[in-house]
C-alpha cells in the first residue's frame, strides 16, 4: 500500500526545506514526481534546484523540457508519471488525482496558507476514508520534521 505522508511548514518555507528531502529520495534511488499547481512555481522550483547548494545541484528536469522520462527528478503540473516516479510531492496546494503506482506520497503545505492549509486537511479527510495509512509530520523551531500522527 502506497505510504501517505503530510508535511506541515511551519518553520521555513517550500524552496528550502523541499530540496534536502528530494536529495534524499535520489540518494535512496528513488525516481520523484514534484507536482505543482501553477507554471509559475514550477518554473521557480527548477531554477531554484539548480542553485540552491554551492557545492552542488541536483539533477532534474520539468514537463516542458528535453527528456522528462529520463529525470531523476521531474517537476510537473500534470497526473501524469512519465520518468516512473515511486515516489510523488504534491506542493503548494495541489491536488492528488491517483495514488495508484507509487510507494510513497508526500502533500507539501504552508502552514501560514489558509487556502494550502485547507486544502491539506480537505486530502487527509479523504484520503483517511479511503482508508489509507497517513502520517502527519511538522517542523520543529529547528526546522526539523516531527511526527505528530
Amino acid at each position: 500500500m502506497t505510504e501517505v505522508l503530510f508535511y506541515h511548514l511551519t518553520e521555513s518555507k517550500l524552496e528550502d526545506a523541499l530540496p534536502p528531502l528530494l536529495d534524499k529520495s535520489v540518494e535512496r534511488g528513488w525516481r520523484v514526481a514534484v507536482q505543482a499547481r501553477d507554471a509559475a512555481r514550477r518554473d521557480m522550483l527548477d531554477a531554484h534546484l539548480w542553485t540552491f547548494r554551492e557545492d552542488s545541484f541536483l539533477a532534474h528536469g520539468t514537463d516542458e523540457g528535453d527528456m522528462p522520462d529520463r529525470q531523476p527528478v521531474l517537476l510537473t503540473l500534470s497526473d501524469e508519471n512519465p520518468n516512473g516516479a515511486t515516489v510523488r510531492f504534491f506542493v503548494d496546494g495541489a491536488e492528488a488525482a491517483s495514488l495508484d503506482g507509487y510507494d510513497r506520497i508526500v502533500f507539501m503545505f504552508d502552514g501560514y496558507d489558509e487556502e494550502q492549509l485547507q486544502g491539506a486537511r480537505a486530502q487527509w479527510k479523504k484520503l483517511k476514508g479511503e482508508g489509507h495509512a497517513l502520517t502527519y509530520w511538522q517542523q520543529t523551531q529547528e526546522g526539523r520534521w516531527e511526527k505528530k500522527a
